[in-house]
């Protein structure tokens, strides 16, 4: 029989055995201790991976309330990694090399190169062109007939903003790891 913890993450809460809460514990002191960022941000940053682990310990369990494993907790850090981009040394099992997949990139607007709404920058990196010319086609078809317009106004609707580390990350086809995380700040509007 082991003993659980309850524990609330980003928000949202979960039931952790009792090894596995010791060792995330370990990780995020682990990380904070390596982040590089100004002390007034490290809160900011800290918030911002443990929402992180949040979505992924959803994706490991479910919102059913099933229990966080000692092998779910390694198998995060392993995928996180530190935000110097070298491994967390504390493992406490040997499960192997862990491989982290590429994800694909996800359309958002975004808010660090941004004119207006950040539509045709966001564009540009998703599609991988330059940004100038996603901007010259905006141009010309506004021009020829405000069809430029309403295309802009239906993607800066429908669009979400990239307002987390996360979805910037995932923007540039980047995997949400916590060194490519650590690049990005959240969009304050």
């Amino acid at each position: 029989m082991k003993k659980v913890v309850n524990a609330c993450l980003g928000g949202r809460n979960f039931t952790l055995e009792d090894d596995a809460y010791e060792r995330l514990g370990r990780y995020l002191d682990h990380f904070k201790a390596r982040l590089t960022v100004p002390e007034s941000q490290k809160a900011e940053v800290m918030e911002e991976i443990e929402g992180r682990i949040a979505e992924l310990f959803a994706q490991e369990v479910g919102e059913s309330g099933r229990v966080v494993t000692l092998e779910k907790v390694e198998k995060v850090a392993a995928t996180l990694g530190m935000p110097d981009g070298s491994r967390d040394n504390d493992n406490t099992t040997a499960n192997g090399p862990t491989m982290v997949v590429r994800p694909d990139r996800k359309l958002y607007r975004d808010p660090d190169e941004k004119k207006v709404a950040g539509v045709c920058s966001g564009l540009a990196l998703y599609l991988d062109v330059d940004v100038t010319l996603i901007r010259i086609f905006m141009l010309v078809a506004l021009v020829c007939g405000s069809a430029g317009f309403w295309i802009y106004v239906i993607f800066w609707i429908a669009v979400p903003l990239a307002d987390t580390p996360a979805k910037k990350c995932e923007l540039r086809g980047l995997a949400p790891t916590a060194e490519n995380m650590s690049r990005f700040t959240t969009y304050r509007s």
